[in-house]
């Protein structure tokens, strides 16, 4: 068998019995096109205080800067949307931060697919990324044929919706490239737009970071959300899922199959009472491996003080 196609039908073969839902493979090279766009959107500010993301440019738009030699950009989906949702109307958790913390579980997976192709190609060089470096996923998903960017920002696949994360194995292993996804199924449909609380997502498929409720409730740190905010929140307290839960392709979203994403029974059913009394060592021990560790208590109760007043 010609060894690109041997190798190609491993990593797909691979992902799918690490559990991964979609695979597509890209060439490695420049984001020109998006590399313009990311620049543009950072001179106005959207990026809010998220003052990483003007780090690092020329990593983020070409591949080969973040794996010397890199040959193939392998972009993987895994599907997250719960059987459960919440069934309190105390505050709302985005559904992605359900389960357990989505970069542990992926990244395992990840380096675990990268070890198996090393044991049947031979020593290749590679790196995984979820979520955690200057990485743009969603344009590396399109070009390997996955779906397409909508208006509001999310990655989407046909028949399928947008509840999956995004992760990206950049090798110097030349591989079979899929189709890059050139339709747009979005049409003239602006149910996203519409429905966004604070108005972040605007014409032009452009997402105000610095007005979207999860940059306030996750990304921004200081002690206070701006006055100017004050009820728009729609009771979210830790990212929001209003654009995702409007998108007409989403009514094909199907449960997922990962244990590892099973919603802990407190985000399901906490009252808002029972979010306001929770101590330290509560919520140290129930969100160990969650998410929401990520702002910590006190972040939760900023923002769940913020909904309340």
């Amino acid at each position: 068998m010609d060894p690109l196609l041997q190798h190609t039908r491993l990593v797909k073969d691979c992902s799918k019995e690490l559990g991964f839902d979609y695979c597509g493979i890209a060439k490695a090279a420049p984001l020109d096109e998006d590399a313009r766009r990311l620049e543009a959107w950072l001179s106005k500010g959207m990026h809010g205080n998220m003052h990483y993301m003007e780090h690092h440019f020329d990593l983020r738009v070409d591949p080969t800067k973040l794996v010397p030699g890199a040959r193939s950009v392998i972009t993987l989906l895994m599907n997250y949307f719960p059987s459960r949702q919440q069934q309190t109307d105390g505050p709302k958790i985005s559904k992605y931060a359900y389960g357990d913390d989505y970069h542990e579980v992926i990244r395992a997976r990840l380096n675990t697919l990268l070890q198996r192709l090393r044991e049947q190609v031979g020593e290749i060089n590679g790196r995984g990324f979820v979520d955690s470096a200057p990485v743009l996923e969603r344009s590396w998903a399109r070009k390997s044929g996955l779906g397409w960017v909508g208006k509001n920002g999310n990655l989407l696949v046909r028949g399928a919706g947008s509840f999956y994360f995004i992760a990206t194995l950049i090798t110097d292993l030349p591989l079979l490239y899929d189709d890059p996804y050139t339709a747009d199924f979005c049409g003239t449909c602006t149910r996203c737009l519409d429905a966004c609380p604070t108005g972040a997502i605007l014409p032009g498929k452009v997402v105000d970071g610095s007005r979207c409720i999860s940059y306030f409730t996750i990304e921004l740190k200081e002690a206070l959300i701006p006055d100017e905010m004050k009820g728009q929140f729609q009771d979210w307290i830790f990212g929001c899922d209003t654009c995702q839960d409007v998108c007409p392709w989403n009514r094909f979203s199907k449960p997922h199959q990962q244990e590892a994403f099973t919603p802990l029974p407190e985000i399901l059913n906490l009252s808002t009472r029972e979010w306001e009394h929770f101590s330290e060592e509560q919520f140290r021990q129930v969100f160990k491996h969650s998410p929401l560790k990520r702002t910590k208590l006190k972040g939760v109760q900023r923002n769940l003080k913020f909904i309340r007043e």
